[in-house]
């Protein structure tokens, strides 16, 4: 198997999930580098570069994969941000053309890129974190990112034809239940929206977070009134 000259950076590869792919079994690749600042983020070895190990090479994975094959059904690619890797579409050919299905985790702001592996028929699964209504989304990642390019984002995966969900970690600090609603609209008619919960620990600025997290019954209602907007929300 050839290898392109600019290879993916590769921080982290889970050998095995039954949870990442729904209803499958998968590899996940974590890419290293991400272009949002998100205070929350539990993956702070894959945002800030002074925290990057040595990447594991791409033949390694490949080798894996390769050993896999029949038992692993999926591979994920996740970050980080994997549409900040240059041969992103070169890894996710060589993935399909290995027999397993491909999930693509994003965070909206390329959807030239995650657009270009839908029409070439690259993923079988699209995931994306939304994570914030519009008005609090540059302070919410802390990045001037093309608010544009998030709503573009939402409709091709929409209207991609591909699996895909949508997913908002829930800081209390930072999100009321009106901007869960709000996001209901931004996203509506979707047919997943994942509530994920804030859980306090390893995160980008742990400093920001010694606080209490919303009850299992303020997200009961977070989802109840979601169901005008989506056609399926679950709390994870």
């Amino acid at each position: 198997m050839q290898f392109s000259a600019k290879l993916m950076k590769i921080g982290g590869f889970q050998k095995c999930s039954l949870i990442d792919y729904p209803g499958k079994i998968c590899a996940i690749i974590f890419t290293q580098g991400c272009n949002f600042r998100c205070s929350y983020c539990h993956n702070p070895e894959l945002v800030e570069p002074n925290l990057f190990a040595k990447p594991i090479p791409e033949e390694e994975i490949f080798s894996f994969l390769a050993k896999r094959k029949g038992k692993l059904e999926a591979v994920e690619l996740t970050g980080g941000e994997p549409t900040l890797q240059p041969d992103l579409l070169e890894i996710l050919k060589k993935v399909k053309a290995m027999g397993y299905l491909t999930k693509l985790d994003s965070n909206g702001s390329n959807p030239e890129i995650v657009q270009k592996a839908v029409d070439l028929n690259l993923v079988d699964y699209l995931a994306m974190d939304v994570k914030a209504p519009l008005e609090k989304y540059r302070r919410i990642v802390d990045y001037g990112v093309d608010l544009n390019k998030i709503k573009q984002s939402i409709a091709l995966i929409m209207n991609s034809g591909s699996e895909y969900e949508f997913r908002t970690t829930v800081v209390k600090s930072q999100l009321n239940k009106d901007d869960i609603l709000k996001i209901g609209q931004l996203i509506k008619g979707a047919k997943l929206y994942i509530l994920q919960k804030f859980v306090p620990g390893k995160v980008l600025k742990p400093h920001l977070f010694k606080q209490e997290t919303y009850s299992d019954d303020e997200f009961e209602d977070f989802k109840n009134s979601l169901s005008d907007y989506v056609v399926r929300c679950i709390i994870r």
